[in-house]
């Protein structure tokens, strides 16, 4: 028996980016329900993911993200199942398009091209057991198709009702620049989202993607927040890990991912970052990784993290940073210091004299400057 949740402690509510809908400040990541077998170790089965999903919404939970391919289709699958039971217009429910299922040899069944978009996305509905999708995210940039092309598509698909909003994710600061001024030259629906990865560990986006994100109100999603079980703090200084994904790729020759990178790659800078945060942990009487996640919380510009959870006490432990405490300024002073990312030129020369140059009205939309 689970035990239940106070108020001051379940999730609260913003704005997704300049749209109208609001979402939980914490998304439920589906990525882990589903077959073991596509590649990810630690997959949750039908009943145990409905467990986790059940288990979200009394944290008042309504942000669910999937995608098309994780685990080739079966998380959107056993999210539909659940769905089915549900009063659908309680929850806001993304997808994404544009990688490859490999579930068929079609030099077409991957990228952005109208063909592929439009086939994905009723594949997708078909197995979410819905008529729309709230979100719809292009995957990753694809170099092949053009990005009149795919903004066409998706603007299509929410004039068609199958889709309420757009959202990209995996992505560089012209590349969003880009997509965005196609938007306004075309008069096309509007980018409202970018789900890309962003943890104390990995603030490089900061540096480009994020300040066009700021000039035009798109909310940030931050995708692998504990940077693949890195700011948990069971991943020690030299030593290699034995649990959680960094282990399987420790253990085998896989493709190495940016959510879990090579465990010896990390440096002293890495474990500097852990190190600070446990001691903000112990402090507070928080856990690791619950100081991590309140970290992005408090960041303006993010209005939901997207966390995974394999077990119930995965996710309880993960849902306490959603409300009823706060990090301070000095503790944010603290770990945003132990881990800026480096700035090579022209980046240090243009945030450093810029420091006392912020104008709120200089912008659409405002967010305090990196310089500062």
């Amino acid at each position: 028996m689970t035990t239940p949740i106070p108020d001051e402690n379940k999730v609260t509510y913003n704005f997704l980016g300049r749209s109208g809908i609001k979402v939980a400040n914490i998304s439920l990541g589906c990525a882990t329900f589903g077959d073991v077998t596509w590649g990810w170790p630690g997959q949750t089965n039908e009943e145990a993911s409905h467990q986790i999903i059940n288990r979200y919404v009394e944290w008042g939970g309504n942000f669910l993200d999937t995608a098309d391919m994780y685990a080739l289709g079966k998380s959107e699958a056993i999210l539909g199942k659940w769905l089915e039971t549900q009063a659908r217009d309680k929850f806001v429910i993304a997808t994404k398009c544009g990688q490859t299922m490999g579930t068929e040899q079609n030099v077409n069944n991957v990228g952005l091209s109208r063909r592929h978009i439009t086939a994905s996305i009723d594949n997708s509905l078909k197995r979410l057991h819905t008529d729309f999708v709230d979100l719809y995210q292009i995957h990753i940039w694809d170099d092949g198709t053009t990005v009149e092309e795919t903004l066409r598509t998706l603007d299509d698909l929410v004039r068609a009702g199958k889709v309420r909003y757009i959202g990209l994710s995996n992505v560089t600061g012209w590349q969003l620049q880009k997509m965005v001024d196609t938007s306004e030259r075309f008069g096309l629906n509007s980018v409202v989202s970018l789900q890309q990865q962003y943890s104390l560990a990995s603030r490089d986006s900061e540096l480009e993607v994020f300040q066009v994100c700021k000039t035009y109100g798109i909310g940030v999603l931050p995708w692998s927040p504990l940077k693949g079980g890195l700011l948990t703090g069971k991943v020690k200084r030299g030593v290699k890990p034995t649990e959680g994904r960094l282990a399987s790729v420790a253990a085998s020759t896989a493709k190495v991912s940016q959510a879990a990178p090579d465990w010896k790659s990390f440096d002293d800078k890495t474990f500097d970052i852990v190190d600070t945060v446990e001691a903000i942990a112990k402090k507070r009487g928080r856990s690791i990784p619950q100081v991590a996640l309140r970290w992005l919380l408090q960041k303006d510009i993010v209005p939901s993290v997207i966390i995974g959870a394999k077990t119930l006490a995965q996710l309880d432990d993960n849902m306490l940073a959603a409300n009823g405490w706060s990090l301070t300024r000095e503790e944010m002073s603290q770990l945003d210091d132990v881990s800026s990312p480096n700035r090579p030129y022209p980046y240090d020369m243009v945030f450093s004299l810029n420091a006392d140059r912020v104008n709120p009205r200089a912008n659409n939309f405002y967010v305090q400057s990196l310089a500062n």
